[in-house]
């Protein structure tokens, strides 16, 4: 994992989108990378650990380039709020993946202590950098509030849409849980904690029950107050995806349940 001034100079414009063919070559001579080959885009939301700024590839093949930092989209090394970026801790890298693919790099990154980070799909060129890093910055915001996640855009589409659209994210939000969210914050996390716990058990309110340490009835009841608070059943799949956009929202919000 490399990392330098001559790096982000060549990087940026490839990161900021939009990048002539002949800023390509010259990026892809001076990087020593091929113009076409399988790439992802990691941007995490701090600083990137010494440890990962090493010379020569990974033990899987895969090579990085850390050399931009974000801000806002389009802010990338050498442009004006660059240097405050990196201050901010949010940092960009480009790696030419391994046959193990961006799972590798996402597990490397964990390994490594990064976090929270998220990470492109892969793209197959340099050309198509600027829309990997677009990408890599919406999976970055699917993140949890303080979490140390790093995450691949593939495995939170639905989360990703929510966070793309924030109007919409929080007008979801105020619909389907409006009433859920004017409880106490004990009694709202109650609620918020079962529900959770009966879905990351396939709907079993038995294992729920077992998970949160009470009677089944009590998971019982509680689902069935929250049906009511939220005007919504679990066992209607339109209104449970509802529930679920929702939950999402919320556990992406700073707000604690």
């Amino acid at each position: 994992m490399r990392r330098g001034t001559r790096y982000g100079a060549l990087l940026g414009p490839l990161l900021a989108g939009g990048a002539t063919p002949a800023l390509v070559t010259r990026a892809a001579r001076g990087l020593g990378l091929p113009e076409r080959g399988r790439y992802a885009v990691v941007v995490l939301g701090t600083p990137v650990p010494d440890a990962a700024v090493v010379e020569g590839p990974d033990a899987d093949g895969s090579r990085w380039w850390w050399g931009a930092a974000e801000g806002s989209p389009g802010e990338v090394e050498g442009s004006p709020g660059a240097a405050e970026a990196r201050e901010g801790g949010r940092e960009v890298a480009v790696v030419l993946l391994g046959p193990a693919g961006p799972a590798r790099a996402a597990a490397r990154l964990r390994e490594l202590g990064a976090g929270p980070g998220g990470v492109s799909p892969v793209v197959g060129s340099l050309a198509q950098l600027g829309a990997a890093r677009r990408l890599a910055g919406t999976a970055l915001l699917t993140c949890e509030p303080g979490s140390r996640e790093i995450v691949r855009l593939d495995e939170r589409l639905p989360a990703a849409l929510l966070v793309s659209r924030p109007e919409l994210s929080t007008r979801l939000l105020a619909e389907v849980f409006g009433p859920l969210l004017t409880l106490v914050p004990a009694e709202r996390s109650l609620l918020v904690e079962t529900l959770e716990a009966w879905l990351e058990c396939g709907g079993s309110v038995g294992r729920a029950a077992a998970r949160l340490g009470c009677h089944r009835n009590t998971v019982f009841n509680r689902l069935r107050r929250l049906e009511r608070l939220t005007a919504r059943s679990l066992s209607r799949p339109r209104e449970l995806v509802d529930l679920v956009l929702a939950l999402d929202v919320l556990r992406l919000s700073s707000a604690p349940p």
